[in-house]
């Protein structure tokens, strides 16, 4: 699967299947709400797809700063994208989802810490957007966001990461796949 980088981080390297990435200074993705700025300039390493489609990827870093994050996102333009994955906020591990329809919105659910890393996936039905973590101790994906997501023909998939208020943010992305998207049914 070939790849691009939209704001290339500083360093990366790939390595025994996991790639790892080192952010740059003060790098975000955000527009507006709440904060009064835009930011447009974490990395984002991505392929086009077209149509529906299931991304997943394993996250881990080391969570030191407030905000530093790392994760799945797709992209449509600077102000139509959604970002998730593992953020570090007020000293905890937080599943993280940011959309962005013009403005950014944020939520967070509390996750636990595990060393082996997060596994996420987001899953485009047509104009929705579902946003799950694997419960790694039962194998069940718990849902965290079904979103709105302006609906087109293609959009840019891939990993993030960012680290708002510092540099040097060490994230590493695993078993990184795009596919056919999962069922629609939302409950068992």
């Amino acid at each position: 699967m070939k790849l691009e980088w939209y704001s290339a981080p500083s360093s990366c390297s790939y390595k025994d299947g996991t790639l790892e990435v080192v952010t740059g200074d003060k790098t975000d993705y955000w527009r507006e709400t709440f904060y009064d700025f835009w930011r447009d300039d974490g990395h984002f390493l991505s392929r086009e797809v077209e149509g529906d489609f299931s991304a997943e990827v394993t996250v881990q870093g080391d969570y030191e700063a407030l905000y530093d994050q790392a994760g799945l996102m797709m992209r449509l333009s600077e102000s139509h994208w959604i970002k998730t994955g593992i953020e570090f906020t007020d000293g905890q591990m937080y599943f993280s989802v940011v959309v962005t329809n013009n403005q950014s919105d944020w939520s967070l659910v509390q996750v636990p810490v595990d060393t082996g890393g997060i596994r996420i996936r987001l899953t485009r039905h047509h104009e929705a957007i579902r946003v799950q973590y694997l419960n790694s101790e039962n194998g069940t994906w718990i849902p965290v966001r079904l979103a709105y997501f302006p609906p087109t023909k293609t959009v840019q998939v891939g990993v993030m990461c960012c680290s708002p208020e510092r540099a040097g943010f060490t994230a590493r992305f695993k078993d990184f796949v795009i596919g056919p998207p999962i069922a629609r049914e939302l409950h068992d």
